[in-house]
């Protein structure tokens, strides 16, 4: 399950720096009246929005890679797995893109769902905990098709420290809050052990950090302006157990497949 933590002031456009409401008060000054208004219509998008627009990105994407260029509501809406009219209303957040009775621009939304996201602005990420867990999100490629750079690789093993991993040579930890700074790094992901974790969180938030993704399996204390999501993957696949024997009493194949597979009988 992913959890978060919503801070005050949270902007489904992005992370501010520590200067993010200063710089964000000369934008808006310096662009016109409806432009602003824009930007505060994303802002106040609401979270299952924001969750469901990325999932619209990831779409566009393929179809973008499959030479797509133009997509109606209804397409998209079944190629993302929600209705159309919540899709329709999603998108309505982010001001006029598609044209009655045409459809929606692939590039042209993509571009506008990467604005609202904040991806246009680029993101380095810093990693903590260069275990096995570490090492595959390290290697993950999907990250810069997104928009965000791994830009630093953290462990305090000694053994670990020194290595690459990627191209990158995992330092010691006990440089993060410095090397937070140099790197320009605005989200911290934390791969530690659970004993480590909060220390670790601690430090990311002093380095200037106000986005961050735990992998620790407890809830993590962050102060209120910094967003904090959880990833705990025993109760995502424990979700998975529960669709799975949902659908092994509703689907009677499902169920003998199952038994078959498994060389037992499902219980009555």
């Amino acid at each position: 399950m992913t959890e978060q933590h919503q801070p005050h002031g949270f902007a489904a456009r992005g992370v501010a720096g520590a200067d993010g409401g200063t710089r964000l008060g000369a934008d808006r000054a310096a662009r016109p009246a409806d432009a602003a208004r824009s930007d505060a219509t994303v802002r106040d998008l609401p979270q299952a929005t924001v969750t469901r627009l990325a999932t619209y990105l990831r779409v566009l994407g393929q179809m973008a890679d499959d030479g797509t260029l133009i997509v109606s509501s209804e397409e998209l809406s079944t190629a993302a797995g929600v209705g159309s009219a919540k899709l329709r209303k999603d998108l309505s957040f982010l001001g006029p893109n598609g044209v009655r009775g045409v459809g929606y621009d692939v590039s042209r939304l993509r571009a506008r769902i990467e604005e609202a996201l904040g991806l246009d602005r680029g993101h380095r990420v810093v990693l903590v905990g260069v275990g096995s867990l570490g090492q595959a999100l390290a290697r993950y490629g999907g990250f810069g098709r997104r928009g965000f750079t791994m830009a630093g690789l953290f462990d305090r093993d000694p053994e670990r420290i020194g290595s690459t991993v990627d191209g990158l040579v995992v330092r010691d930890v006990a440089e993060l809050e410095s090397a937070c700074r140099a790197l320009g790094a605005t989200i911290g992901v934390i791969a530690t052990p659970d004993d480590s974790a909060q220390e670790v969180c601690d430090q990311l938030v002093k380095a200037g950090l106000r986005c961050i993704l735990s992998f620790a399996s407890s809830p993590l204390e962050v102060p209120r302006h910094v967003e904090i999501r959880r990833v705990d993957l025993a109760v995502e696949m424990q979700v998975l157990s529960f669709h799975s024997a949902r659908n092994a009493e509703t689907d009677p194949d499902a169920t003998s497949s199952t038994s078959t597979t498994n060389g037992s009988v499902a219980a009555p």
